[in-house]
């Protein structure tokens, strides 16, 4: 009989997530002009998040067989930047997997913001803006810092997500420090989170940099790659269209011990030198996490 309540009780959980993706969906095409938007900080929904959690959590840990450790690393409360290297071209599962797996650990009613590229960020009805992913900048961060919200960045931004998979264990953010700065003006800790996996959701053959110079892509948008990768069901595809089925890969996510720059580094530090310090961090953690794993996709 308690197996029977179980099976009632997870197929309303999962008919209620996705009423709510349905009512999420319908909404972000009534208010087109706000979602297009990307930088409604308060779109952010931990009713909807709570709603659909279940559903996430359930794909998440078995399409990706997600494992996030370390999230006792993240501060209990108040902000915080989390840095991460970002994989999988567009379809970014690790990012899923790690936001998941911070919902489930710190509650739907904890603030957390996630800077996404443009494109991402003012996408309707994928319901990232109620999960709290906003365009990536500055402004959007300190936004959010305001409210008390950790916040999830990509330094390499498409420079990095879109790199070769056979570079996957490479941090590779391109000489971007503008994180230090965010982090240094507001004085809060920086958390590296360091995943490995998204480089196996498909063969990212190249990043496509010449080819968007040479073709006037990279002046035309805010993107300076015009990548190349090969994935179900349609082979070949450029900046991920035609869309892609991301292929199973293993996606584990670790969370680094927080770091505070004023301690470690003193009041006025080298950006340079705190930038060779974290990245060298991070690498150090990926090439650990690469070195557990016995075949690609497979994990």
């Amino acid at each position: 009989m308690s197996l029977v309540r179980s099976a009632l009780g997870a197929a309303a959980t999962a008919v209620d997530g996705t009423v709510a993706w349905g009512e999420m969906a319908v909404g972000d095409l009534v208010h087109l002009r706000r979602t297009l938007d990307g930088n409604d900080i308060d779109a952010w929904d931990p009713d909807y998040i709570r709603r659909v959690l279940p559903l996430w959590r359930a794909a998440m840990s078995t399409y990706f067989r997600g494992e996030v450790r370390g999230l006792d690393n993240i501060p209990d409360s108040g902000a915080a930047l989390l840095v991460g290297n970002h994989s999988g071209g567009t379809m970014i599962a690790d990012t899923f997997v790690f936001a998941t797996a911070f919902y489930t650990r710190f509650g739907p009613d904890r603030r957390f913001h996630q800077l996404a590229h443009d494109i991402a960020a003012r996408m309707p009805a994928t319901g990232i803006s109620r999960w709290g992913t906003v365009a990536a900048s500055h402004e959007n961060a300190r936004k959010a810092f305001d409210k008390g919200a950790p916040v999830l960045v990509y330094p390499g931004g498409d420079h990095e997500t879109f790199r070769p998979t056979w570079h996957s264990d490479r941090i590779e953010f391109g000489g971007r420090k503008g994180f230090i700065k965010l982090a240094l003006e507001r004085g809060v800790p920086i958390v590296p989170v360091v995943a490995v996996g998204g480089q196996e959701t498909a063969l990212f053959l190249t990043r496509g940099e010449r080819a968007a110079k040479l073709t006037g892509w990279a002046k035309l948008t805010r993107i300076k790659v015009l990548p190349v990768t090969l994935a179900p069901p349609f082979g070949l595809s450029v900046l991920d269209l035609p869309p892609r089925l991301p292929l199973p890969a293993k996606i584990t996510v670790e969370v680094l011990p927080p770091i505070d720059l004023a301690e470690r580094f003193g009041p006025n530090p080298e950006h340079g030198d705190v930038y060779d310090e974290i990245t060298g961090d991070m690498q150090e953690a990926l090439s650990e996490l690469q070195d557990e794993r016995t075949l690609p996709v497979i994990g």
